[in-house]
Order: C-alpha cells, then structure tokens, then sequence
C-alpha cells in the first residue's frame, strides 16, 4: 500500500541553498558579488565578466544557449556549487528574439496579435528557466544567484499617493514571477552622505528590506541594510537558519 500522506510531513524548517535575486546598477559590483560566492559558474547573457576570475559558459546568445548551459550543470558531473545568471534582463531580451522569431514579429507587443500576449507567452520560457533552476537546487545542492540591473517604475499604494521606487529591470509580469520564487530580492546601492544625501562616495550596501524606495524582501530576517559582501551575507544567513 502506499505510503499514507500523514506520514511525509516534513517538521521543521527546509536547510536549502539560498535563492537570490541582486539587482543594481551598472558597476555596483553584482558580478562581482556572484563570483565571491563558493565555487561559481556563470551563465553569461551580456559581456561583462572578463576582468573577473571566475569560470563561465560562453556567451549564450539565445534562449536556447541559456537552457543548455543548466541541462549541462543538471546532467554532468562537476563541483560547481553555484550557478550565476548574469543577467535577467538581458536573458528577457533572448526570451523576447525567440518569440519574436516564432511569430514572425518585429517586436514582443507584436506577438501572437499584441494585446500583451507577448509577456504572457514569454512566461512560459521563465518557468522553463526556473524549473531548471530549481533542478540544480534542489537536486544538485547548488546556490541560485540572478544578476539584473535596476529601473525606477511607479508604484500605486491604494493607502497613500503614487512615488517612483527602484526595482529590477524587467517586465512586471517577469518580475513578479521571479520575485515570487526567490528567497531574496536584494538591491545593490550606495549609502547616502547624511550631509548632501549623495550616493556617489558612499559605501557600497545591500538593501534587504522594501521601502518607499526600493523592491527587496527575504524570507531570513535579515536586517535592512548589509555590506555589499559575500561573507556579509552569508553570515547573516546563519544568524537566522
């Protein structure tokens, strides 16, 4: 007979590789921060990388070149112990050429006769992405680290008025899906000089916790600002496994 259902429930919490979403801007040092983390291995979607050591795929230039490089990681046998996508909004621009080119379109609002089909069918290309992901999570014991770049966009709070805030540059459709799977959507940044309210020389800092000025949550009690830094975070991490 089968195993009754009462019987597999798992008590206590899950000890699984983090999932991490790090947005920022261009040179805030997001790759950076993924090569720091143990025994990286890039899936490149833009150049970048080339100053950093640490090991990569090649450049994937298409949708396909992407799911390649994760069936590798997921069939082969190698030590890597985390899989870095550098980036997610350009990885969004191969989802956005496949569509394009299955649909015989010139852009995403064309495909599939507009109307946002193109975002809701480029949805299924992300969960491709992140059930191979989850693979190597899950099966092969790998950390998950998404690169992406940042974007202002204007939220709408139904308790208070309209403010832009900064979230990863990707559309909202995309962006909610992967915010939703992660553990960690954390934002890249400087601090601001408390006398000009500059960032130009500040420390370079994660946000942990959404404000008035940025999307970012995790699920490990984080504080709301650490250091821009690999240990940092781990540290904090175990603190509060």
């Amino acid at each position: 007979m089968p195993t009754p259902l009462l019987q597999k429930i798992h008590h206590g919490k899950k000890q699984q590789p983090p999932r991490i979403l790090l947005y920022g801007t261009e040179g805030i040092g997001k790759s950076t921060f993924g090569a720091s983390a143990p025994n990286p291995i890039f899936i490149p979607t833009e150049d970048g990388i080339d100053q950093l050591e640490t090991d990569s795929f090649p450049l994937c230039k298409t949708f396909d070149d992407c799911m390649a490089c994760i069936t590798a990681l997921a069939s082969e046998e190698h030590d890597y112990q985390t899989v870095v996508l550098d980036t997610a909004d350009w990885a969004e621009r191969l989802i956005f050429d496949s569509l394009c080119q299955q649909y015989n379109a010139k852009s995403i609002e064309k495909v599939d006769g507009g109307f946002q089909r193109g975002y809701e069918l480029a949805l299924n290309y992300w969960r491709q992405l992140i059930d191979g992901l989850r693979y190597l999570r899950e099966t092969k014991g790998m950390i998950v680290i998404i690169l992406a770049h940042t974007k202002v966009e204007t939220h709408t709070d139904p308790e208070s008025t309209a403010f832009d805030r900064f979230s990863p540059k990707l559309h909202k459709k995309a962006n909610a899906l992967l915010c939703e799977w992660c553990d960690a959507i954390l934002m890249a940044t400087r601090e601001r000089s408390a006398a000009k309210g500059e960032k130009s020389g500040g420390e370079r800092v994660l946000r942990c916790v959404t404000s008035s000025s940025c999307v970012a949550k995790n699920r490990y009690n984080l504080p709301e600002v650490l250091p821009l830094d690999w240990p940092a975070l781990m540290t904090a991490l175990t603190a509060n496994a």
